[in-house]
């Protein structure tokens, strides 16, 4: 009679199985969809917390979050490739719309975009109405609204995460000052 297998410890904290469940660089390199472009994903900088990295993971992930209504995380992926931006920050931020937020989010973009067409309220639909009738009478605005949101949004994340950044450096000087005294 054999021993009885032990079993790999389970992950018991959220972070534990959040970073189980992420793939790694060498993971990725070896997928054969991504092998185009494997030798760009192995550079440090799309993976190290590096302020002018991060700052611009965040300005793609904002940007794209808010551009596109699906497939975020692929574009704002291949968008750090190209930018030279932090992948994983990235593909994190773009959770600011999902399905559970996306309608606030839409609302608000109709919203914001009515105000600056200065539109007419909705005409309510009739149940003939089309997929063309319901996006000549909100699509207009809320694409402008998301629009702004997008632009917006990515300049004023990578705005304050360097400004973030910097604050942090002087907090550390600043520390390092009052111990040398």
């Amino acid at each position: 009679m054999s021993a009885p297998k032990k079993k790999a410890p389970q992950p018991t904290h959220w972070t534990d199985r959040l970073k189980a469940s992420v793939p790694t660089r060498e993971v990725l390199v070896a997928n054969p969809w991504l092998r185009p472009v494997a030798h760009r994903l192995l550079e440090p900088q799309l993976w190290r917390l590096q302020h002018e990295a991060v700052a611009r993971g965040v300005a793609i992930g904002i940007f794209w979050a808010f551009a596109l209504p699906f497939a975020q995380i692929v574009a704002a992926a291949i968008h750090s490739v190209w930018w030279r931006a932090n992948i994983p920050v990235a593909a994190g931020i773009t959770f600011i719309t999902n399905p559970f937020t996306v309608g606030f989010w839409l609302w608000l973009a109709y919203q914001v975009g009515g105000l600056v067409l200065d539109a007419p309220p909705p005409i309510p639909m009739t149940d003939g109405a089309g997929i063309m009738a319901w996006l000549a009478s909100f699509g207009g605005p809320a694409i402008l609204g998301m629009g702004i949101f997008a632009v917006v949004g990515s300049t004023t994340g990578y705005l304050l995460v360097k400004l973030g950044w910097r604050i942090r450096i002087w907090f550390k000087r600043r520390r390092r000052q009052a111990i040398r005294r």
